[in-house]
């Protein structure tokens, strides 16, 4: 069986919430093949958000896509999803300013740009400080491209019970 690698309609539109194994919860809307939005739910950065993120999106296999970008904190990420199987798998780069002052990216990082910038040029960006962690993702649904919609508030501002939402198949994978 062949598989076209360059064909990335069935990941383009998909928008996920996921959660790591260290506890940390986030949610990615993949807008189209080279930007996603974001917001972090929890772990150190919890409250920031961002939209029209510029991202390297590649497939790999059949079921696993890497999507890849560095942000203007100088923080770079890399994500390897299997949206099938509901699991994934992320390495985040963090400059050590962003280790040492995480509450200074919790923001929409749309608004505070020139702000990120000084940050990361005045640092210290050195050590990198590195996170590696499996993921699960708990709700995953494909909501097309270009959608401004799916995220679009902060996340203080979601209804209550947001993030606990699931899908039936992720539910269905969770229960074993």
């Amino acid at each position: 069986m062949s598989i076209d690698l360059a064909d990335l309609s069935g990941f383009v539109g998909t928008h996920m919430i996921y959660t790591y194994a260290n506890g940390w919860q986030y949610e990615l809307y993949v807008k189209n093949s080279g930007t996603v939005d974001y917001r972090i739910h929890g772990g150190m950065v919890a409250g920031r958000w961002v939209k029209g993120q510029h991202v390297d999106l590649v497939r790999l296999d059949e079921d696993l896509y890497r999507i890849s970008w560095t942000e203007p904190t100088g923080t770079s990420v890399s994500v390897n999803a299997m949206p099938a199987r509901r699991r994934l798998h992320t390495v985040i780069f963090f400059p050590r300013w962003v280790h040492l002052h995480p509450e200074r990216t919790v923001c929409f990082q749309n608004e505070h740009l020139d702000e990120m910038l000084a940050y990361r040029e005045r640092g210290p960006t050195y050590p990198i400080d590195v996170v590696s962690e499996w993921g699960t993702i708990t709700f995953l649904e494909n909501r097309g491209p270009d959608d401004e919609s799916v995220i679009s508030v902060a996340p203080a501002d979601l209804p209550p019970g947001y993030t606990e939402r699931t899908d039936p198949v992720s539910a269905r994978l969770a229960a074993g």
